[in-house]
């Protein structure tokens, strides 16, 4: 059986944080460290996950003196490494989950049951479901199915080394997944898991999405095309065209003038672009 190591960065969670350890300690797995890390809070999101680690030695809180801007990648990442730090025991899968979210009582066993099963697999998740208006559960349709969503990311620790860990910007849950695939790990959902999400993705930085995931895809070195389609993609599900039409002016703006640093080197870069490309190629013919 395998050591799950969990790390749950929460910023002002407290009306989720509650719902999400319960619905881990009932698991018919139990996790062997549970890690929740509260980022500058200033509701009762630490008091309530005090009052779950009173009850239950694997529960941990950490405390982070951090920005309370929202800043998408970065600040959850730091939180991320903040409870990173606060490892006590040793690990074979480790987990940056949401503080949103509610797991079926069999997530945690599935997932050791994947990675036991296959030796290759480095990262494994079910799906994201948010609630409609109607009261009805139904997937987050963000990206495509094979994709492993930022809020329940599971990693084998070997691959998790391998790809250098979470980057300290947006783009980390794309880039995780290709940097995988690039050292020869494999990645695996299963549609069956389904993860309760309490708070659709991106709310609290609505405003800004568009211009940082646009930054985020030349960051990642998907060049124009690729990042041109991966915009229109994403404004058409989002039905916003200025999405599309601010993430394009961000992603030119980012490679004529500001060039910052890219996340990936160019031997990583081209895989990605040549995988992306694939994929695409593989769609249309099925379709």
């Amino acid at each position: 059986m395998l050591n799950i190591c969990i790390i749950i960065p929460a910023h002002n969670e407290g009306k989720c944080i509650g719902l999400c350890l319960q619905s881990l300690v009932e698991q018919t797995y139990t996790a062997s460290e549970i890690i929740v890390v509260n980022d500058n809070s200033t509701d009762d999101t630490a008091k309530m996950v005090e009052e779950f680690s009173k009850r239950y030695a694997f529960i941990q809180l950490v405390n982070l003196q951090s920005s309370n801007k929202h800043e998408p990648g970065s600040k959850i990442i730091n939180a991320f490494y903040k409870g990173f730090q606060n490892i006590k025991k040793e690990y074979d899968i480790i987990c940056k989950f949401d503080a949103d979210l509610i797991f079926p009582k069999n997530y945690l066993f599935e997932v050791n049951q994947a990675f036991q099963k296959n030796a290759k697999l480095g990262m494994f998740a079910g799906f994201c479901y948010v609630e409609d208006t109607s009261g009805n559960w139904k997937k987050e349709k963000l990206t495509n199915n094979d994709h492993i969503r930022g809020p329940i990311k599971a990693y084998r620790k070997e691959c998790f080394k391998a790809i250098g860990g979470l980057k300290k910007e947006m783009g980390w849950d794309t880039v995780d997944e290709l940097l995988a695939r690039y050292y020869g790990w494999q990645t695996q959902t299963d549609e069956n898991l389904k993860v309760k999400h309490l708070k659709p993705t991106g709310k609290l930085y609505q405003s800004t999405l568009a211009k940082r995931y646009g930054k985020a895809l030349y960051k990642m070195d998907h060049g124009f095309i690729l990042s041109f389609l991966s915009l229109l993609k994403l404004a058409l599900l989002k039905k916003q065209i200025f999405f599309f039409i601010k993430g394009i002016l961000s992603y030119v703006n980012s490679a004529l003038f500001q060039k910052p640093k890219k996340m990936v080197n160019a031997s990583e870069g081209k895989f990605i672009r040549n995988y992306r490309w694939k994929m695409i190629m593989k769609k249309f013919r099925l379709n």
